[in-house]
């Protein structure tokens, strides 16, 4: 764990509970004057943990203040699972703690960046104190040089390091204070001499590690779940098992492909950098209202069905399609996957066709119309015949222990991430039931939410224990789209909502890629993987497939939802019919750089063009800074002012800045000119160089 030196016991103070003064080292009266109010992040008023993985630093803020005219200090008490809060030292406050600072003067909210290096459940808390050196130190830096009560101003200051000395470890830190009292009381020295002799760097620096704190309080302990780093950094690759190496000839019945032919994708899929392999569902297919190519209503004999509509009498959930092969092929599936350094994610949808077991064992588990009939799916002005819906409120019980049931199946077989289809239509109470049952016992299984629905209700579903959520980001395209969600995403929600920005789905073909052609798929990419930790893409992406069913529509035309897709990967990267190679740089780029698997390191820059999006992540000494066109149709031409101290720069310098996609390096300073071209460089990617020259211009120009 990243923190300030420990300090000594204080009482904890329960979640829920007021504040409780605690004097320091020499008790002080006990009303509580330094306030710890509005403590963030906080999700559900405390009720809900915060997330954050481990190694990742976030920042705890309060607002602080001193009653009357007292100076105040505060700082983050951090404690992980086994601390106990009780540090063992003498005299100095509760449990490991960072010292936390004013972020802006005179706005009493204070910060500071703390980092857990463990899974598990952590808690924090912000402790508040009067300060009493800091207010003797600004008095005594009035009155001393004025002459004002300078030899009582000098004696107080010398029992005030006194008193802070017992709170320092025996040794060359006390021994520091005691020799700066001792020089304030001095008198052979003239009272220039004496305060600044108790104002050195050496002082300075043992004070702010054993502050004098009298009336402390403590605001009340807030949960933090601190979860594997998967969480919140990935690359996601979905496909169809079923056509990786199916034969569709005309005139001849189509031929599946299977999870063994599958399998002879994952190499190149792995070479493109990719973390997590996601399948939609596996099992078998029902044929009652079984859709055609197109969402047709009329299937031919051969037509293969949805994946979505699960069950037939070969099995359900818990059962592979026998075209794909039997559990033994999937499990030499996983072996390979894992081999290649991926992880599987398996879609799990809570749904059923007309011929799945369960509407024969458990008919109250479905909602019937008023005919007797079983209501099937429907979207308005989707349908969704071959689907049979879950009706929670029959038997949620049931619901809960098979549900578990189905997940401790897969998990037994090597899944542990779960891509959970359409939670927001389940109820909330049943996914806290099941994800907590999981996630009690199994920590590192991580659940998807893919729920497009309402704010809240995506908020909620975070909240409650989805690790990751799909986003509105397929649908904003405009700069200020962009600036605006990922401006929330990587601030007001990521306390407990992390974004997996899908660039397409087998679902959602948008209008920007339908429409944008080959370098609306780059620019995409480019956003996706570098504006959040985690992103995704379903395959045929890398081909730029974007021929709509018909226009004004998101779906696929031959949808492969709905029909056998085999692609010829080899042809395509024979003839560069392929982003592959970008895509492949991306994914490298993000493993390269600490600052690209974060989310709440989002800063935004200016640009004087509309279509020119600029942003930057940082982390310690690694920044990357990227500008995009968003037009994907026409050069555009841009003057980009950059926030120097987001990079951690000063306003005058200049540095060479490495474009990663390309190559060259150019010198960029706060004002620099860009110029980018669809099709040939639709975005800069840089990483920022060490500082050199004081010019303070510069171009995208090599």
């Amino acid at each position: 764990m990243t923190s300030a030196p420990k300090a000594a016991p204080a009482p904890t103070t329960a979640p829920g509970t007021a504040p409780v003064p605690t004097a320091g080292p020499t008790a002080g009266p006990t009303a509580v004057s330094t306030p710890v109010l509005d403590v963030r992040p906080v999700v559900d008023c405390g009720r809900r943990p915060a997330k954050a993985v481990s190694g990742e630093t976030f920042q705890v803020t309060a607002t602080v203040f001193g009653e009357g005219q007292l100076a105040v200090g505060a700082n983050v008490v951090l404690l992980g699972p086994g601390d106990s809060g009780d540090s063992g030292d003498s005299g100095k406050g509760s449990g490991p703690w960072t010292p936390m600072r004013e972020l802006s003067p005179g706005s009493d909210r204070w910060g500071a960046d703390v980092t857990p290096d463990a899974e598990g459940h952590w808690t924090y808390a912000v402790e508040a104190w009067a300060d009493p050196v800091r207010g003797w130190r600004h008095a005594a830096g009035i009155k001393v040089p004025a002459g004002i009560d300078a030899g009582l101003m000098l004696e107080e200051g010398a029992l005030l390091y006194e008193r802070a000395a017992l709170g320092a470890p025996e040794g060359t830190e006390r021994q520091v204070l005691l020799a700066a009292a001792e020089a304030l009381q001095d008198d052979s020295r003239t009272p220039a001499e004496r305060l600044a002799a108790a104002l050195t760097p050496g002082v300075d620096a043992v004070l702010a590690r054993y502050p004098l704190r009298d009336r402390l309080s403590r605001s009340p302990a807030l949960p933090l779940l601190v979860e594997r780093p998967r969480a919140l950094f990935g690359s996601w690759y979905e496909f169809f098992p079923r056509s990786e190496g199916a034969i569709v000839k005309e005139g001849e019945p189509p031929r599946s492909g299977t999870l063994r032919t599958a399998s002879d994708r994952l190499p190149a899929i792995a070479a493109m950098g990719f973390d997590v392999v996601y399948l939609p569902p596996i099992h078998p297919i029902g044929r009652t209202f079984r859709k055609g190519p197109n969402n047709s209503l009329s299937p031919g004999p051969h037509d293969v069905g949805v994946p979505w509509a699960i069950g037939s009498p070969e099995g359900g959930h818990d059962a592979v399609h026998p075209d794909l092969g039997t559990l033994e092929d999937f499990d030499a599936f996983v072996d390979r996957a894992t081999g290649l350094g991926l992880e599987i994610a398996l879609d799990f949808a809570l749904q059923c066709s007309p011929d799945h077991p369960w509407v024969d064992k458990h008919p109250e588990w479905f909602a019937h119309r008023a005919d007797g009939s079983i209501a099937y799916a429907e979207n308005p002005p989707k349908k969704y015949q071959d689907i049979y819906p879950l009706a929670f409120d029959r038997d949620l019980p049931g619901l809960v222990t098979e549900t578990v049931r189905l997940l401790r199946f897969w998990m037994d077989h090597g899944v542990r991430i779960f891509r959970v289809d359409n939670p927001h239509t389940k109820p909330v109470a049943f996914w806290e039931q099941v994800l907590g049952d999981i996630n009690r016992t199994d920590p590192d299984v991580i659940f998807l939410a893919e729920a497009f629905t309402r704010p809240a209700m995506m908020r909620t579903l975070a909240a409650i224990g989805f690790q990751q959520s799909y986003t509105y980001f397929t649908w904003r395209n405009t700069k200020q789209e962009l600036t605006d969600y990922l401006t929330e995403l990587s601030g007001e929600t990521a306390a407990y909502l992390r974004p997996n920005l899908f660039v397409n789905t087998p679902d959602i073909l948008p209008g920007y890629l339908q429409e944008g052609g080959r370098a609306a798929f780059e620019v995409r990419a480019v956003l996706a993987a570098t504006l959040a930790p985690s992103w995704g893409m379903y395959a045929g992406y890398e081909l730029c497939e974007n021929t709509p069913v018909r226009a004004g529509c998101e779906d696929y035309l031959a949808s492969e939802k709905y029909q056998l897709m085999p692609r010829d990967w080899e042809s395509a990267d024979r003839t560069g019919a392929t982003i592959a190679p970008l895509i492949t740089t991306l994914n490298r780029i993000r493993r390269e750089h600490p600052a690209l698997r974060l989310l709440r390191n989002l800063h935004f820059h200016e640009a004087d063009h509309d279509a020119v999006i600029v942003y930057s992540k940082r982390e310690g000494q690694d920044t990357v800074l990227v500008v995009a066109n968003l037009d994907p149709r026409h050069v555009r031409e841009a003057t980009v002012s950059l926030d120097m101290p987001a990079l951690g720069l000063d306003w005058h310098e200049a540095v060479p800045v490495r474009d990663e996609l390309t190559g060259h390096t150019y010198h960029w300073g706060r004002t620099n000119y860009v110029r980018l071209e669809p099709g040939r460089a639709p975005a800069h990617l840089f990483t920022v160089l060490r500082p050199s020259s004081p010019s303070i211009g510069g171009s995208a120009t090599p």
